[in-house]
C-alpha cells in the first residue's frame, strides 16, 4: 500500500514522498500562477525542503519569471513535464507541492485562498476557508506547530 502523502508525475517518472504533513495549504489565485498553469488557482502544500523525499526520478528546476518574487522555480517531470513543486528564493527552505500531484489530493485541502483580487470572475469560492486579496499574514493562520518547524528550517538553514 502507498503512503499517503505520496505522489509523482502523469508518467510515473517521478515520484516523491512527504515525511512530515504539510505546514499549510493554500489555494493560490494570482495571475502568474493561473497563467503558468492554465487553471483559475493552484493549490500548494507548503513542507521543508527535507520533508519532500524524491523515491524516484529527480526532477529538473526551470526558472520561471514571476511578477512578485524573483528566483521563482518549477521543478518538472524531464519525460512529461507535471510541474511537481515550487521553489521562491535561491536559498528558501520550503517547497511548495502542487497538491494535485498527490496520490490522495483530498489529503491536501486549502486552508486559505490567496490572491483572490485576481481570481477567475466566474468562480465562485463556497468552502469556508478564509479568503485574501493578496498574501496573509502567516503568524495569525499557520497553526504554531507549523510556525515552529518553519523557523527551525530557517535555523537550520543558517546554521
Amino acid at each position: 500500500m502507498k503512503n499517503r502523502l505520496e505522489g509523482g508525475c502523469v508518467c510515473g517518472a517521478m515520484r516523491y514522498r512527504l515525511t512530515a504533513t504539510p505546514l499549510f495549504v493554500h489555494a493560490c489565485h494570482c495571475s502568474d500562477c493561473r497563467r503558468a498553469t492554465g487553471a483559475p488557482f493552484i493549490v500548494n502544500a507548503m513542507i521543508e525542503e527535507n520533508k519532500l523525499i524524491m523515491a524516484k526520478g529527480e526532477p529538473a528546476p526551470v526558472a520561471v519569471p514571476s511578477s512578485t518574487r524573483s528566483a521563482h522555480h518549477v521543478f518538472r517531470c524531464h519525460t512529461c513535464q507535471t510541474p511537481l513543486f515550487s521553489r521562491y528564493g535561491v536559498r528558501a527552505p520550503l517547497r511548495y507541492v502542487r497538491a494535485a500531484t498527490l496520490d490522495d489530493p483530498d489529503l491536501a485541502p486549502p486552508g486559505a485562498h490567496i490572491f483572490v483580487r485576481s481570481k477567475a470572475s466566474w468562480l465562485t469560492l463556497d468552502d469556508e476557508s478564509p479568503k485574501y486579496r493578496a498574501w496573509y499574514d502567516r503568524e495569525k493562520l499557520w497553526p504554531a506547530a507549523s510556525l515552529r518547524r518553519l523557523e527551525a528550517a530557517r535555523a537550520a538553514q543558517r546554521a
